[in-house]
């Protein structure tokens, strides 16, 4: 009797958490706070829940420009969640055939190499989706990041054999794009088909995204879509959109709140379509679910999670102990946006912004989840809120200490002389930075990346800063020389001035030697 009570009381107790939900005017709420707190112009939320769509709503603006009303139909980059349906083709290749996943990657690109000859011959499909390639952080994106470089497919699979190992082959996990620039090219060659024409044709036409598109510059219509924001020198200001088309296998895609709610019913639905037809085997997709990179989980983890990982274009883990959550985030200049699943409770939760503030898709999803979690308010809002003003606080305290140094040295009759580092640097992958000076100033400029383009202005008898003309980029450096006996510069590194630089500007990857 007693073990019957226990067991009634559970299912009930069971059955409240997972019919708890955030009230709808509470998130209105939220979300109009969220705004204000982060300076973010506007959001979108999606809840999607036992299979049916129980909140789908815009909030701000789509643009300061036009001050339209964000809406569930805006368009938005999601960036890097586009990285789940480039690996959900790949395994529709692999169920047609023409694929495996621990097929050899020269098998596909003959061309193929990475800096090691031993990683060149042994790396895989596999390999290329799970961040383990053992190059650093965003290693390379500088080839297409920020938009307006002329690099091609073909360089950066030319150019991977540059790019220098920071750790043994499949030994860490390190986030990199370029990887899933080739693993695009691996699905044209096996599929005969674009990777845009792929995603459009074979996963979000039949799954139903009807507005979504694979690529920026395959939207025709474009009434209703956002405008990039960022924080510029203290004030939040639009910016031009900037994403390259190369990569758009790594963060293509342009969505809405709608499309991605009807995107996770498919996904919870074990990849079967509205209609019924299912798209891919049923062990092939739970496979795209199963940790293949492992994460570290810290002690005093917010959701109690025992473990987590990156699947095949998908961040897993455990939350409350037991409830698996398979996430990803995706971040543009100017847009960041974070879609979750969990499917052990059918529920999945999509927010899309039109500014650079990770805390504010944080903030919403974690306030959602607890809610349907059974965890008590953890007030989400005041601790991001607190750590955002903190951060912000401190990066600009460290660019503005850089800039007070840059104006005690204008005058310093210890700094190099003109003829001393005028010239030409070539980096292998990235190719050429020049440098000149006009009899006045010092100006630095990227032969292949038309954006990147600055004064160059001294630091230090050794450094420089590079103060880069688009102020939206937030990612200024220290150009740091060697020079010979003679007192002429012969190399060049790069180095962040401040932490918030997003890692895309991969500067710290660069090995300048001069050439003239």
């Amino acid at each position: 009797m007693i073990l019957r009570r226990w067991f009634a009381l559970f299912v009930i107790t069971f059955s409240a958490v997972l019919n708890a939900q955030i009230k709808e005017e509470q998130l209105d709420k939220l979300i109009q706070e969220t705004i204000t707190t982060f300076d973010v112009p506007g959001i979108s939320v999606g809840i999607l829940k036992d299979n049916q769509i129980i909140y789908s709503r815009g909030h701000g603006v789509r643009s300061l420009e036009n001050k339209k009303d964000m809406n569930a139909n805006t368009l938005v980059g999601v960036a890097s969640n586009s990285k789940g349906f480039t690996c959900f083709a790949l395994a529709m290749m692999v169920d047609a055939g023409k694929l495996n996943w621990d097929d050899k990657v020269r098998k596909h690109i003959p061309e193929f190499q990475m800096p090691e000859p031993w990683v060149t011959e042994n790396m895989t499909v596999r390999d290329l989706v799970t961040h383990r390639s053992g190059l650093s952080l965003g290693a390379g994106d500088l080839m297409f990041f920020p938009e307006g470089s002329d690099f091609t497919v073909d360089d950066v699979i030319a150019n991977m054999k540059y790019l220098k190992p920071e750790s043994s082959f499949r030994s860490k996990f390190r986030y990199n794009n370029n990887m899933y620039i080739i693993a695009g090219e691996v699905l044209k060659r096996v599929s005969g088909k674009s990777w845009e024409e792929f995603i459009e044709t074979e996963i979000m036409k039949p799954v139903g995204m009807v507005n979504s598109k694979a690529s920026y510059n395959r939207v025709t219509d474009r009434n209703n879509i956002i405008d990039a924001h960022t924080r510029t020198e203290g004030k939040v200001v639009k910016i031009p959109h900037d994403w390259s088309p190369l990569a758009n296998p790594a963060g293509g895609i342009m969505s809405n709140v709608r499309d991605m709610l009807t995107w996770a019913q498919f996904l919870m639905n074990d990849a079967v379509t509205v209609d019924g037809k299912r798209l891919l085997d049923t062990d092939l997709f739970h496979e795209l679910w199963q940790m293949q990179t492992p994460l570290s989980v810290s002690a005093n983890d917010s959701y109690d999670s025992n473990f987590r990982g990156y699947g095949l274009g998908w961040f897993v883990t455990d939350v409350k102990g037991g409830y698996k959550q398979v996430y990803h985030t995706g971040g543009l200049l100017g847009t960041v946006t974070q879609f979750t699943m969990i499917p052990d409770l059918n529920l999945a939760i999509v927010v899309l912004t039109n500014q650079m503030n990770g805390s504010a898709f944080n903030t919403i999803t974690n306030t959602i989840k607890d809610s349907y979690l059974g965890y008590d308010d953890r007030n989400w809002l005041k601790n991001y809120g607190e750590r955002n003003r903190k951060y912000l606080s401190y990066n600009d305290s460290l660019k503005a200490k850089v800039y007070v140094q840059v104006d005690k040295m204008k005058s310093n009759a210890a700094l190099p002389k003109p003829k001393q580092i005028v010239g030409t640097y070539k980096d292998a992958w990235f190719g050429d930075f020049t440098i000149s000076h006009d009899g006045k100033s010092y100006s630095i400029y990227s032969k292949r990346s038309s954006q990147l383009k600055g004064k160059l202005l001294p630091y230090s008898a050794t450094t420089f800063v590079s103060k880069w003309d688009n102020r939206s980029f937030d990612a200024d450096v220290f150009v740091k020389f060697t020079f010979d006996k003679n007192g002429k510069a012969q190399s060049a590194t790069m180095e962040y001035i401040a932490p918030i630089t997003d890692f895309s500007f991969d500067f710290g990857d660069l090995e300048l030697k001069r050439v003239d």
